[in-house]
């Protein structure tokens, strides 16, 4: 059995942050958290769970949709075990019924094959508002019918976990319900909903909101829609903070009225863990140009962003460090029940290390080991 203490100069449990403490790990479980070792101070930087990303489009030069397989799903989950993550739900937009159902089936297989860093399935869509359509074709959007709602409940019965972003325009509160009721974690998004349609969704078991602000009913002073419902309430909400879709300052208003449920999401496309400077999203060319990903129309099209770029940002806009980090981690797995995000015994030892500058140093399983 291979024991292995892990140093770095503050090590992050997944809700603080703590100055000279160690980690004990054991056959790919954490043991203990301890106090640090005598010996040469070790490198500056944190140790910290690795993230957990709950809108992953796709990674390693291929999306999630028409010819994804097991396979596919492999390799996306091991592109991002490189940039840090520990484990992600990877995400279908809005796509015809058949890919949907081809998605499911390969999810449910890499589920059953125990791949690592896979967490599930987010379904971004059909379920949508037009209006609010973003980068999803229109054309594919379509209300909620019983054979959709049957569908998801048999999967997500089939899944270790399974998100479905839906607008209130597109789905009835008792389908919300029979969602919530079968363990689906439902998320409103891509919406033009008013406050109050919002707040029958989540009094109907919505528990989220995607990429808050974009793509979405904004908030008005007498009008305050799905941003107002959200920085009101206390919905989860992902955030891609890459410092375009949403202004720092918007970041801020964000962080001061939600003090908890904010987390962190890369909305990343094919090209991530790529050096790609281009990709196809159902026959429209996306090109990537100075950190952004967008249609020839300028319309963005996902995001091009790592989490611990999307830390910086949020500490940037005046987050502590301690939750900047939590909203990469125990946040988000919380919120799918996963059980990752935190260093405690018995927990996977799926851990990672920052810089000094908050850089990743480290993937996830590699970050500052000393064997004992």
């Amino acid at each position: 059995m291979s024991r292995q203490v892990l140093t770095a100069a503050q090590v992050f449990d997944g809700t603080a942050l703590h100055d000279d403490m160690a980690v004990v790990i054991q056959d790919g479980r954490i043991l203990d958290l301890i106090p640090r070792p005598a010996g040469p101070d070790p490198d500056a930087g944190i140790l910290m769970p690795g993230f957990v990303d709950l809108q992953v489009n796709g990674g390693a030069g291929l999306m999630v949709g028409a010819q994804t397989d097991a396979a596919a799903l492999a390799r996306i989950c091991a592109a991002h075990a490189g940039l840090g993550c520990a484990g992600i739900l990877p995400t279908l937009i809005t796509d015809r019924p058949e890919v949907t159902a081809r998605v499911l089936e390969a999810g449910i297989a890499v589920a059953r094959d125990g791949v690592p860093g896979f967490l599930g399935l987010h379904l971004e869509g059909p379920h949508l508002a037009p209006s609010r359509a973003g980068a999803h074709d229109p054309a594919l959007i379509r209300p909620m019918d019983d054979r959709d709602l049957a569908q998801l409940i048999a999967a997500r019965a089939a899944l270790p976990a399974l998100m479905v972003t839906v607008a209130p325009e597109a789905v009835r509160p008792d389908q919300i319900a029979a969602m919530a009721a079968a363990g689906i974690t439902v998320s409103l998004g891509h919406s033009d909903a008013t406050l109050a349609m919002a707040q029958t969704c989540f009094a109907a078991g919505a528990r989220a909101v995607t990429h808050l602000f974009n793509a979405m009913s904004p908030l008005g002073h007498r009008q305050p829609g799905l941003v107002g419902a959200t920085l009101a309430g206390d919905a989860a909400a992902g955030l891609i903070a890459d410092g375009i879709h949403v202004d720092p300052a918007a970041l801020r208003i964000a962080l001061r009225a939600r003090p908890t449920g904010l987390f962190l999401v890369s909305d990343c496309m094919a090209v991530a863990g790529t050096a790609e400077d281009a990709m196809m999203l159902q026959g429209r060319r996306v090109l990537r140009r100075d950190g952004r990903l967008t249609l020839a129309d300028g319309t963005l099209a996902g995001a091009d962003l790592r989490l611990d770029r999307a830390i910086r940002t949020v500490v940037a806009a005046g987050a502590p460090l301690a939750r900047a980090l939590a909203m990469a981690t125990s946040i988000p797995a919380g919120l799918i029940g996963a059980p990752l995000g935190h260093i405690r015994p018995g927990a996977p030892a799926r851990l990672i290390r920052l810089d000094a500058d908050l850089h990743l140093a480290d993937a996830v399983g590699g970050a500052g080991q000393s064997g004992t």
